[in-house]
């Protein structure tokens, strides 16, 4: 498996080979000099990563990140990749967010709704990928109206959360449902499932049909 440019597999606190960026740490993550490690369980794209999916992120590759929370994910791509615009919906997590992007300059946290790209519209330049990762019903419509924003080689990052929109359904029925919408503005390049690291999510690697 081939990782983006500036994420390593280094050996942290006696457990060899996981998943680490240079940069600095939050909360408890252990560390191994200026690394830090990127850990599956807490993030869906780390979880891609170790599930081997082409993810296709490279180094300074400029990112918009749709549902940052806390910042965590968010921070590790800003380590590695490029100017990465990080959207958060909720006040509370982007008073952590904010906190996060201060040691990082190339982490732009914009307190705005994903539903709606044309409030941040004006300060989002094209982007190399766009990374998904809300918490909230039409997942699949988020991210075809954000898909304005990408390069026409750029790829789309999502990972479905079954239980975000419908939890009475068959995880596999709402899957092929959200891929079905998602198919009227992306080619779907990859998919795979995110256990054991996150229960009823996949991971969806796209790229837009213009």
């Amino acid at each position: 498996m081939t990782l983006p440019d500036g994420v390593e597999r280094r050996s942290i606190d006696r457990r060899s080979a996981v998943l680490a960026t240079r940069g600095d740490p939050i909360g408890d993550e252990g560390t191994d000099g200026p690394w830090r490690e990127w850990d599956p369980n807490r993030s869906k794209l780390g979880a891609m990563i170790e599930q081997g999916m082409d993810t296709g992120l490279a180094g300074g590759d400029t990112v918009l990140y749709l549902g940052a929370a806390a910042g965590t994910t968010a921070s590790h791509v800003a380590d590695f990749a490029g100017p990465t615009y990080a959207v958060e919906f909720a006040a509370r997590p982007m008073r952590d967010l904010l906190d996060v992007a201060e040691s990082r300059d190339r982490l732009f946290p914009l307190l705005k709704d994903a539903r709606k790209p044309e409030t941040y519209g004006h300060v989002v330049e094209p982007v190399d990928c766009l990374v998904q990762d809300v918490a909230t019903r039409g997942q699949a419509r988020v991210a075809n109206v954000n898909e304005r924003f990408l390069t026409a080689d750029g790829r789309l990052l999502l990972s479905v959360k079954a239980r975000s929109e419908d939890a009475t359904r068959d995880p596999a029925a709402v899957f092929e449902d959200v891929l079905e919408t998602l198919r009227t503005t992306y080619e779907v390049l990859e998919t795979s499932s995110l256990e054991p690291f996150h229960q009823d999510h996949l991971g969806v690697v796209a790229r837009p049909l213009k």
